[in-house]
C-alpha cells in the first residue's frame, strides 16, 4: 500500500428500510489493500446513468425527500410507494454501495505482473460501487485510457459504449440488417448514430422533441422520427421501408411505442409482399426493451402478424454470453474511439456530498434525454 493513502475514505450508500423509506448517506469505509491480481483506483469521475438510478433511489418518490445532517454529510430520506418493501425484500435494511462505472488513477497494485503494470495508469473500470473515493478491482477489469485522456473523458467508457456496440453485435448475430432506437438523442443514442454511420448500418432514430431531431441530423442521422408529431406513424413506416430495419431497442418500455414500431415494421414488410397471408408477413420483427423511461404497462395492439417478438435486453447478460474474443474486440474499439465516437457530455458535476442536495437529485432522477451528471468523488463538498 502506498504510504500517503488515507486509512478511510467516503462512499455513498443507499438503504431501503423495513419502514418503507429510502435513505441515502455517506459512510467512512476502509481503503482496501489490493490482493495479488488487484489494483486500487483513486476514483476521480463516475457518471450517473439511468441504470444506476434503480439501485440508488429504489423507485422512491423523490418529491417527498428531506435532507438532514450537515453539508459535508447530508442524509436524504424519501418515501417508497405502497408494496415497495415487498418488491425490494432482498435489499431491505442492507446498506448498498452504488455506481456502475468510473475512471481514475491506479495508486496501489498487487504483486502480479499484470497489476504492477497498471501502477500510475489512468483507467476506466466498471466494477460497481463506484460512488466512492477508492475502489479495488481485478487488474483484468481495467481499461487503460489512451495517453492524454482524462478521467472525465474515460468515466463513461463502459456502459454506454458497450451497450451501443452490443446492440450492433446482437443485430448481426440475429440476422438483422438495420436498427430502430428510441430515446435516440441520449448520450447512448448519439454514440449509436456515429457507430451506424461508420459501420454502414441503417438506423431509424425515434425522439420526442424538435431540437432532438436537429441534434441527431447535425451528427449525420438520416432517419429521425418525432413520436409527438401527428405524422409519426407515417414517418416511421416510411423510414422502416427505406432501411428494412427489423430490430428495435426501446428505452421507453411502457406505453404503445413498441407496438407502433412492430406495426410499422409489418407495414414495411407487407409493402413488398407478392402474396397475401392472413397470418401476416413471414419477416421476423423484434423489439428489445432495455429501459423504463415510461414505467407503465407495455401495451401491444397486435396488427403485426405472427412473426414477432418482444423481450428484455441488458448489457451484463449480453457480455456474459458474448465470449472473451468479442469482449476484447469491443473494448479495444472503445479505447481507440473514446474521445470521438464514444465521447460523453455532461450537464453538471457534483461531489459525493453534492449528489445528496435537492438541486442535484431533482435533476438526475428526471432521466431527461440528453442530460447527464458526473460525480467527482475527490472534490470537496
Amino acid at each position: 500500500m502506498t504510504a500517503d493513502l488515507p486509512d478511510n475514505a467516503l462512499e455513498l450508500r443507499s438503504l431501503v428500510t423495513s419502514e418503507g423509506t429510502l435513505e441515502l448517506s455517506l459512510h467512512d469505509v476502509p481503503v482496501p489493500t489490493p490482493a495479488a491480481s488487484e489494483v486500487l483506483v483513486r476514483v476521480e469521475a463516475s457518471p450517473i446513468n439511468p441504470s444506476d438510478l434503480a439501485l440508488l433511489v429504489a423507485g422512491a418518490d423523490m418529491t417527498t425527500a428531506t435532507v438532514a445532517g450537515t453539508p459535508e454529510r447530508p442524509i436524504v430520506t424519501a418515501s417508497l410507494g405502497a408494496g415497495a418493501v415487498g418488491r425490494l425484500s432482498a435489499r431491505v435494511d442492507k446498506s448498498l454501495p452504488v455506481g456502475n462505472e468510473g475512471a481514475g488513477t491506479v495508486v496501489a497494485a498487487g504483486s502480479s505482473s499484470a497489476a504492477q503494470a497498471l501502477l500510475g495508469k489512468r483507467v476506466g473500470i466498471a466494477g460497481g460501487a463506484m460512488y466512492t473515493q477508492y475502489r479495488v478491482v481485478d487488474a483484468s477489469a481495467c481499461l487503460v485510457l489512451p495517453e492524454g485522456v482524462s478521467a472525465r473523458d474515460g468515466a463513461s467508457s463502459f456502459v454506454n459504449p458497450l451497450t451501443a456496440l452490443g446492440m450492433l453485435e446482437t443485430m448481426r448475430r440475429e440476422g438483422h440488417s438495420g436498427l430502430v432506437h428510441t430515446a435516440a438523442a441520449s448520450n447512448l443514442g448519439q454514440m449509436l448514430v456515429k457507430l451506424c454511420i461508420s459501420d454502414g448500418v441503417p438506423l431509424v432514430n425515434v425522439v420526442r422533441k424538435t431540437d432532438q431531431e436537429e441534434l441527431l441530423r447535425s451528427l449525420g442521422a438520416v432517419h429521425v422520427c418525432n413520436s409527438t408529431s401527428p405524422s409519426f406513424a407515417t414517418d416511421l413506416t416510411e423510414a422502416l421501408k427505406a432501411t428494412s430495419a427489423t430490430l428495435a431497442f426501446d428505452a421507453t418500455g411502457g406505453g404503445t411505442l413498441a407496438s407502433q414500431i412492430l406495426n410499422g415494421m409489418e407495414q414495411a414488410a407487407n409493402s413488398t409482399a407478392v402474396e397475401y397471408s392472413r397470418y401476416g408477413s413471414t419477416v421476423h420483427k423484434q423489439v428489445y426493451i432495455y429501459g423504463a423511461l415510461d414505467t407503465g404497462p407495455t401495451i401491444l395492439n397486435r396488427n403485426f402478424g405472427m412473426a414477432w417478438g418482444v423481450g428484455g435486453w441488458l448489457l451484463t447478460p449480453f457480455l456474459q454470453n458474448a465470449g472473451a474474443e468479442t469482449i476484447g474486440r469491443l473494448r479495444a474499439r472503445v479505447a481507440a474511439e473514446l474521445t470521438t465516437t464514444f465521447a460523453s457530455t455532461y450537464t453538471g458535476e457534483v461531489s459525493l456530498a453534492g449528489m445528496l442536495r435537492p438541486d442535484a437529485f431533482n435533476g438526475y432522477v428526471k432521466r431527461a434525454t440528453g442530460e447527464k451528471f458526473l460525480v467527482t468523488p475527490q472534490a470537496l463538498p
